[in-house]
């Protein structure tokens, strides 16, 4: 109980309840579900673009791996964009990249036509209505103490497209081959401009409330803010733990059903387990941005990605039932993306929230090179020795060596910044 008589734990106080709060957080939660659900929804179609193309393993693997990379190049070129001009153009070109993206792999039988729509269009149009951007819409509106809590709930919109997308899209390529699934997802990501509309086209709109909520911030130009992060020693260590995060998320998406049809199961195990990783961060991303209200967020961002080697060193020492593959997702998936709240929670506040969507996108570029080695070591694994034991182990290794380097991050605001 504090002084005001509200306790610290009332994490939905009238204030989070309050329009204002909701409804931006809710449409960008929306947004979310559908770009992150085709995103993490890819490697159901590795296995059937193989069996029905001249391509191998190697090759898919590498296109896919090649939009890991894109999708975080696009980041920070998409939240300077916005930053400047407003979000709507960005998510409206997104969508469109993104739907094309889709439809164009139906037509692609070689590695240069998927590396153009599973490796450029398809990454690219999910950036631009990704984390860094609607975080940043999101946060911009909202006074600091709200803004963890938000970055929770809007990644836990990742979570639920992942659970629905993985089951709607393995049942439709079971039914009816990929190709239908392929075309499911581009129509969910035009779907997506009409909760976009509505988020940009809100009275309190990003440009009304950043006056009144962060007029200390507007000193800064861009490109100045973007030399001062680069000699900030704490961001350079959050890009460096957050490297990792990609690397075992984009291992997992590619070749987790990979995995499991190794171990002689269904791929409706794979579709039910992807389903599981998303169902569970549901709760891992909220929470997360929950304890970032009472908690330094390194150490919780320590504890994620210890608890990630922890996990792996555990399914690798198990035998590999259905039952283990299920106990591997619900566990996978509490700290799947739940790193998302306390790493945007760390650089707004380094360098407060003016320039979060290009400052994150940057973050989102490093993660992304961990997620192109991440899918793409897992195809030469496969290609080379038959499984993916050497990528695990360099997993563990990472996500240890991500859980060291957060610990000596400060959070406290730059110079710059605290005027």
């Amino acid at each position: 109980m504090n002084k005001t008589g509200k306790t610290q734990n009332d994490a939905l106080s009238p204030g989070y309840a309050s329009k204002g709060f909701l409804i931006p957080v809710a449409l960008a939660s929306l947004i979310l579900l559908i770009t992150m659900g085709i995103r993490q929804t890819v490697g159901l179609f590795v296995h059937p673009i193989v069996e029905t193309t001249a391509m191998g393993i190697a090759e898919v693997s590498l296109a896919f791996a090649t939009g890991q990379l894109v999708w975080g190049a696009f980041q920070p070129l998409f939240g300077a964009w916005a930053d400047k001009k407003g979000p709507f153009p960005v998510l409206l070109t997104g969508a469109i990249l993104l739907a094309c993206g889709q439809l164009l792999t139906i037509w692609a039988t070689s590695f240069l036509p998927l590396a153009l729509t599973q490796g450029l269009l398809s990454p690219a149009g999910a950036a631009a209505g990704s984390f860094s951007l609607l975080i940043g819409i999101v946060a911009a509106r909202l006074p600091p103490d709200k803004s963890s809590v938000a970055s929770g709930l809007i990644s836990a919109g990742n979570s639920m497209g992942q659970f629905s997308f993985a089951l709607i899209v393995q049942a439709l390529i079971n039914l009816r081959g990929y190709t239908t699934g392929l075309i499911f997802l581009a129509a969910s990501s035009l779907a997506s401009i009409i909760p976009a509309w509505f988020l940009c086209g809100e009275k309190n709109a990003i440009q009304a409330a950043r006056p009144a909520i962060h007029n200390k911030e507007n000193t800064v130009g861009l490109k100045q803010q973007l030399r001062i992060a680069a000699r900030t020693p704490s961001y350079l260590l959050l890009h460096a733990g957050f490297f990792t995060c990609s690397f075992h998320v984009a291992f997992l998406v590619t070749h987790l059903p990979g995995e499991i049809s190794l171990c002689g199961h269904a791929a409706s195990v794979s579709a039910m387990s992807i389903s599981l990783i998303g169902l569970c961060n549901i709760a891992g991303s909220i929470f997360a941005g929950i304890l970032g209200k009472h908690f330094r967020m390194k150490y919780i961002l320590a504890a994620l990605y210890a608890f990630r080697a922890l996990m792996i060193a555990v399914y690798l020492f198990s035998p590999k039932t259905e039952t283990t593959f299920y106990i591997f997702a619900v566990t996978t998936g509490l700290t799947w993306l739940a790193t998302v709240p306390p790493t945007a929670g760390i650089v707004g506040k380094l360098f407060g929230t003016r320039y979060l969507a290009t400052l994150f996108g940057f973050t989102l570029l490093t993660h992304q090179i961990g997620g192109f080695l991440g899918a793409w070591f897992g195809g030469l694994a496969m290609q080379q020795s038959g499984n993916l034991l050497w990528v695990w182990y360099l997993d563990v290794a990472l996500a240890l060596f991500a859980a060291v380097v957060n610990l000596p991050i400060r959070e406290e605001k730059t110079r710059t910044q605290a005027i």
